[in-house]
């Protein structure tokens, strides 16, 4: 079967920047109790009129633009979301008629919240694995501001919007290794965005803290096993930019010293599925980037309470 590989990366984020001290002005909250609980200094909002599917759309033009490819060969794209406010079509089949594909390329849209996008990575390396797919566009996108209470300040200054892509294709060799997901049914609705709250994310963020500060050491750790490898030879962790209170420590605990971690969410707060494709292509394009053939970890856990990871080469 063949192999996949990361080909390029890309990202949008909207122009709207809000500071924590702009956060003062709407809720009872200060800059230093945001910092302290969440480590969050800064994030991105959407303008009123900007769609899950616009910023899908820029993300893959960003990647397309630093990486030139012809999409009539894209045969697969996966957008990993829970805030697409249309229930049909899917945001999918909306970024295919933004980049003008008239072919017909399999087009799905994955709902697994923050932990979105290592599932959607996973089923477009499985379908390429198969000889499903050869080329696929995977995107997280999210406008959390949607779906945010701006009355509660415990979860409205985490939350953010933006995209993130990656275009993965078939390779002789995998650069990528098996996925390892799975859920905690018990926690289900410990994060939750649901009708009977008005359609307004909720936590239940004490559970979630204890969930994964237990759970989550001995989940990377299968992962990284999993890809043939120890937590020394990792170059790099890219958790899902959560809450820089749970991503420090974790990190620590998968016991890779010497990996570079992300840690994104300090300036663009929040953006559950988008988070690690976001975080990572920011990254790339900094003055310091993971040189190629670098390991990463990817791993990310929120709602449901679900859970996925890989490790992946960078291109």
């Amino acid at each position: 079967m063949p192999g996949t590989r990361i080909a390029a990366i890309g990202h949008y984020q909207p122009a709207r920047v809000v500071t924590n001290a702009e956060l003062e002005t709407m809720v009872e909250t200060t800059d230093e109790w945001i910092t302290q609980r969440v480590g969050i200094r800064e994030r991105r909002w959407a303008a009123p009129e900007e769609t899950v599917a616009d910023m899908a759309f820029a993300a893959a033009q960003d990647l397309l633009d630093k990486h030139p490819f012809d999409v009539t060969r894209i045969d697969m794209i996966v957008v990993a979301t829970c805030t697409a406010t249309d229930r049909s079509p899917n945001t999918a089949a909306r970024v295919a008629n933004r980049l003008g594909m008239e072919h017909a390329p399999a087009t799905i849209d994955v709902n697994v919240a923050c932990s979105g996008f290592p599932h959607a990575v996973a089923l477009a390396q499985q379908a390429i694995a198969t000889g499903s797919a050869e080329n696929a566009l995977v995107i997280g996108a999210e406008k959390l501001t949607d779906f945010t209470d701006f009355t509660d300040r415990s979860t409205m200054v985490l939350t953010a919007d933006g995209a993130g892509a990656f275009l993965l294709t078939a390779s002789e060799t995998d650069e990528m290794s098996p996925v390892v997901w799975g859920s905690a049914p018990p926690l289900s609705d410990a994060v939750r965005i649901e009708a009977a709250e008005g359609f307004k994310f909720a936590q239940n963020g004490n559970a979630v803290y204890r969930w994964t500060t237990r759970a989550l050491p001995e989940i990377a750790q299968q992962i990284i096993a999993k890809a043939g490898l120890e937590p020394t030879q990792l170059d790099a962790i890219v958790l899902h930019q959560a809450n820089l209170r749970i991503i420090e420590p974790l990190a620590r605990k998968i016991g890779a010293p010497q990996a570079r971690v992300a840690t994104d969410v300090v300036e663009s707060g929040n953006t559950s599925a988008a988070s690690i494709p976001l975080a990572l292509s920011k990254l790339q394009d900094s003055a310091d980037p993971l040189k190629p053939g670098s390991k990463a970890l990817l791993f990310a856990f929120g709602g449901g309470v679900a859970y996925a990871g890989q490790v992946v080469t960078i291109p």
